[in-house]
């Protein structure tokens, strides 16, 4: 078995240090070159769409209260960035569900670097929320 390195190969480092992202764009160039080719290397950036694709979310709990009424509760320990987008996606193309999110700890930062609670997230995106149990409130709703 080879084991590979994250170090560059010397073709490449070599590349990189003569303003190329590789060797191999380094050899094209050099060869267009040679053969009185006019070139333009990434001269302008293109837009494209990424083509939607139909995802799939299984909510945790669908909750019936007292009066009948269900609510969507989720649970997280976690609540990572695929988490939140998901949500966000969730509850935009699904407006009639009434969607709660249940935290281990609401207090816990979304990242290191961010002073956004879980809790401070769900106010600003208009999610109920709570900590390790579902309120007697939305029970009794």
């Amino acid at each position: 078995m080879i084991l590979q390195t994250s170090k560059p190969s010397k073709v490449r480092a070599n590349a990189i240090k003569n303003g190329w992202r590789s060797g191999l764009e380094e050899t094209l160039a050099a060869d267009l070159r040679l053969k009185g080719i006019t070139y333009k290397f990434e001269p302008t950036t293109l837009k494209y769409n990424v083509p939607a694709r139909v995802a799939r979310y299984t909510p945790d709990f669908w909750v019936t209260t007292r009066t009948g009424k269900v609510i969507v509760v989720e649970s997280k320990g976690r609540f990572l960035t695929a988490n939140r987008q998901l949500m966000l996606l969730v509850k935009a193309q699904h407006p009639n569900l009434e969607i709660r999110m249940v935290f281990s700890r609401s207090k816990e930062t979304i990242s290191k670097t961010s002073s956004t609670t879980y809790a401070m997230w769900c106010e600003k995106h208009g999610f109920q929320y709570a900590d390790k149990l579902v309120p007697q409130e939305w029970l009794d709703e």
